[in-house]
């Protein structure tokens, strides 16, 4: 079984939209407007391209990385050599870029918990607000990796829904906090 793994850059209040300065959110940047850079609150991202062996993400954060990430080619290696998966129900296979590599496209929950069954390692899940409640709500993530700003947005996309449910506990795996105000939570769902 694979361990899918939701790594999200995330505000105090839950908000994951528009991190690095993409267009059409008011508060586009906010993980580095007005924050100091500590290169040591960003390794857990230099190491998930390491561990993980694929990646994951929903049509609207494919559509905003395939034209930039494939040229990133020291920040992102890792990333745009693995075989990527993107979950959506309208995109189509000529929609795809040529340049990231093998892409395959997922059509519903059911395939992603068809794809964890596989033999294989950790697939990371990129951006995809809305895939990640989806997911969460499924049970189908096994693991966050959170870095949490010390900013309280308000409104914007949200990383978890607010579907009643269950509640769900979660292990706390590694923590750190930076001279920024950065920590890095990674837990493990419990199950």
């Amino acid at each position: 079984m694979r361990t899918l793994i939701a790594t999200a850059f995330v505000s105090l209040d839950g908000v994951v939209e528009g991190p690095g300065g993409e267009p059409g959110y008011r508060n586009s940047g906010w993980t580095f407007n007005g924050i100091e850079f500590d290169e040591a609150a960003y390794e857990l991202k230099s190491r998930e391209q390491g561990e993980a062996t694929a990646m994951m993400m929903g049509r609207v954060s494919y559509q905003a990385f395939s034209p930039v990430w494939p040229d990133m080619t020291v920040e992102f290696a890792g990333y745009n050599a693995m075989p990527k998966y993107v979950v959506s129900t309208t995109l189509r296979d000529q929609d795809l870029v040529g340049n990231w590599g093998e892409t395959t496209i997922l059509r519903s929950l059911d395939d992603v918990a068809k794809l964890k069954e596989t033999e294989g390692g950790p697939i990371i899940l990129h951006g995809s607000a809305e895939l990640n409640r989806n997911l969460s709500d499924a049970g189908l993530i096994d693991r966050y990796h959170l870095l949490v700003f010390p900013v309280l947005l308000g409104a914007g996309k949200k990383l978890f829904s607010d579907t009643d449910k269950d509640k769900q506990s979660l292990k706390l795996v590694e923590s750190e906090a930076y001279g920024n105000g950065v920590q890095k939570l990674v837990y493990d769902i419990v199950r």
